[in-house]
């Protein structure tokens, strides 16, 4: 009763969280034209962002596919996380005033001829029709969606919508020309120029806010668009049932005319507070059918089992303990003693400093700068700071607290180095500052070339490089050295007992003891605990669909740190036992192997859940699941390490050795 009591708690709290952080930034009132004063305006600008598709991860600013662009329009100021994952935020032509309904205005009209250039932007639109390339819109704010019934006839409100539809012989029943119903000539293509908008809002009556508005002012709750394609004759007809088709070629003495054109209504809904607005867009997510209760339990078994593997460790070692310092006393009283056996056997060599100690130290100080950079932003994350609403705000506070933390991977660097005996301190330093960093930029920058090379508006541009390039250099590599000096500076380690000079022989292990068995088994558990929330950020990062579930996933994220623990300090403790003191290295790469599943998991979404295609899209996609898993690597492996040595250094320092 008391599980069930504590677990309903725990379901609270994660809703009360989601309730706290989804909206994210200040509320904006709207008045009617005639109205406005300096807090209340009737202006709703409209903004658009990058076109992506699910088939290919090369997207492209609005601008490319030669839709209606506004010539002096003042683009939204980004900031460097937005830049980084590619968004492009621009002003659109689409003029939208608060309770002003609008019947099929024209936006612009854009004319094609037979010659080269009109060729390739029709071309253009026709590539961008059959991968089915998205809007992804902006108002007050909030992603315009376009909602439809799903199979299970369950309503979807995507945040994107298709630039037309591609009419093929084989579609499913979500297929975009399915699904807008009278788009059935085959091998055509459709080009959706006419946008219905339905802008509902809260009039604020019954509200304080809105007390002065006297029902002609309100916040925006939702922004929902119906596309469709209208060919419009020399008079605009948004009624008309004529679909317009993009032609194969143009004859000489002929041209294609597209008007693009739009609507607006207004709906009041005062059931929808705005801080609930985004309500809607989460609750219609796929998959999210899954529900808490499944996830939580599965969790919690998980917990479970640690806190028993965790028990049983500390009986056993009490018990060897006990039994060595028996052993230690009849010595010293001069009674006959059993022979020393276990782990308390290679006391002598367990501390022996690893080989290619120098790598192992710069890859800790890494991966602490990784595991407190995660941790703080998850923690940002939960408080509401870093809401779905402030775009960019996850990935900026990310890239800033890695720079930042450059202090930290450089002490724990220099302290375990110098704990190994080392002394090129100039090396420890530099290779700290520059292995993971360099790793994980040198294939973004590869990567951003390609973009380049495709014209795509992921492309970062060169003052982002530079400012980037500024950030490592200028911030984080003195922050290294500064918690290098202060590493180093330091008086070496303490351990608990002497190291031999000559290396003890290690007996022949079976198959269990030995290290690819172990590290290998090492990396099952952890991994249990993340696959399913690992499903739900893949999708939100190759899908377009929002991440939400930042309480989940943080304590998905402590989960996985006591299991990297528990893990490590298990197999750490069987290998003692079987008198193998390599556990340096090991304890790194036991619970790092968890990466490496990580990995394969990426693979299996790659082939069974994306449908994405071309060799330029694959490479991407595995250039990015390849920084992914580098820093997992990174993360997972110093837990398991720290979590090891604090472990080692616990049970040698208790018991009592010649």
């Amino acid at each position: 009763m008391r599980t069930r009591t504590a677990f309903l708690y725990t379901l609270c709290a994660f809703h009360g969280i989601a309730a706290f952080y989804l909206p994210g930034l200040a509320p904006v009132n709207y008045c009617k034209a005639g109205e406005t004063t300096p807090t209340c305006k009737s202006e709703i600008k409209l903004y658009v962002n990058r076109l992506n598709t699910e088939k290919y991860v090369i997207p492209y600013e609005y601008s490319h596919f030669d839709f209606c662009t506004v010539e002096d329009g003042q683009s939204p100021v980004e900031n460097l996380g937005q830049v980084v994952f590619g968004e492009r935020i621009r002003p659109s032509p689409y003029k939208l005033e608060f309770l002003k309904n609008v019947k099929c205005a024209t936006v612009c009209s854009k004319t094609y001829s037979s010659d080269e250039k009109s060729e390739k932007k029709l071309q253009l639109l026709r590539k961008g029709i059959a991968v089915n390339y998205q809007h992804h819109w902006i108002v007050d704010n909030m992603p315009v969606t376009w909602c439809y019934q799903l199979e299970d006839e369950r309503q979807y409100c995507s945040t994107g919508f298709p630039m037309g539809c591609y009419s093929k012989e084989f579609r499913s029943q979500q297929d975009t020309c399915t699904i807008h119903g009278p788009y059935n000539k085959l091998k055509t293509y459709y080009l959706f120029n006419h946008v219905n908008l339905t802008i509902t809002y809260h009039s604020g009556a019954t509200e304080e806010w809105g007390s002065s508005f006297k029902e002609n002012g309100g916040r925006i709750i939702s922004v929902k668009v119906v596309p469709h394609s209208i060919k419009h004759t020399a008079t605009v007809d948004c009624e008309s049932q004529t679909s317009l088709e993009i032609p194969t070629e143009i004859l000489a003495d002929k041209t294609f005319q597209v008007t693009y054109t739009y609507s607006v209504k207004f709906v009041k809904n005062n059931s929808i507070k705005w801080s609930s607005r985004w309500d809607y867009i989460l609750e219609s997510m796929p998959h999210s059918n899954i529900q808490w209760f499944s996830i939580l339990n599965s969790l919690i078994i998980v917990l479970f089992l640690s806190g028993m593997v965790a028990m049983i460790m500390l009986r056993t070692l009490h018990k060897d303990i006990a039994r060595y310092n028996q052993a230690y006393f009849q010595i010293e009283s001069g009674e006959d003693a059993q022979e020393e056996f276990g782990w308390k056997l290679v006391h002598g060599d367990v501390f022996r400093p690893p080989r290619k100690g120098m790598l192992l130290s710069v890859l800790l100080g890494s991966g602490v700068q990784v595991f407190f950079m995660t941790l703080v932003t998850l923690a940002f994350a939960c408080l509401g700071f870093l809401s779905p609403a402030n775009r960019g705000a996850l990935m900026t506070c990310a890239m800033v607290l890695y720079v930042c933390l450059g202090t930290n991977a450089g002490y724990v660097a220099a302290r375990i180095y110098k704990s190994f005996g080392g002394e090129k301190w100039k090396s420890n330093v530099l290779l700290t500052s520059m292995l993971s960093p360099g790793i994980v930029f040198g294939l973004f920058f590869i990567m951003n070339l390609i973009f380049w090379v495709n014209g795509s508006s992921a492309a970062v541009p060169f003052s982002t490089l530079i400012a980037l390039l500024a950030l490592w250099f200028g911030v984080s590599v003195p922050l290294t050295f500064i918690g290098a000096y202060f590493g180093f500076k330091k008086r070496a380690l303490e351990h608990p007992v002497r190291t031999n000079q000559i290396p003890r022989q290690i007996p022949e292990q079976n198959f269990y003891t030995q290290p690819i068995p172990g590290v290998i088994m090492g990396g099952v558990l952890p991994f249990g605990c993340i696959f399913i929330q690992l499903f739900f950020i893949l999708n939100s990062l190759w899908s377009s669909q929002v991440y939400y579930m930042f309480g989940f996933l943080f304590l998905v994220f402590l989960i996985l740190v006591i299991t990297c623990s528990e893990t490590t300090i298990l197999l750490c403790y069987f290998h003692l036992c079987a008198e193998d003191y390599h556990w340096w290295w090991r304890s790194f790469l036991t619970s790092g192997f968890t990466a490496v599943y990580l990995l394969i998991y990426c693979i299996h979404f790659f082939v069974t859940k994306l449908d994405i295609e071309g060799a330029t899209s694959t490479f991407l996609y595995f250039g990015y699941t390849f920084i992914m898993v580098y820093l997992f690597f990174l993360l997972t492996g110093s837990i398991g390490f720290f979590a090891c040595f604090w472990f080692v250094r616990k049970i040698y320092s208790v018991v009592k050795v010649d």
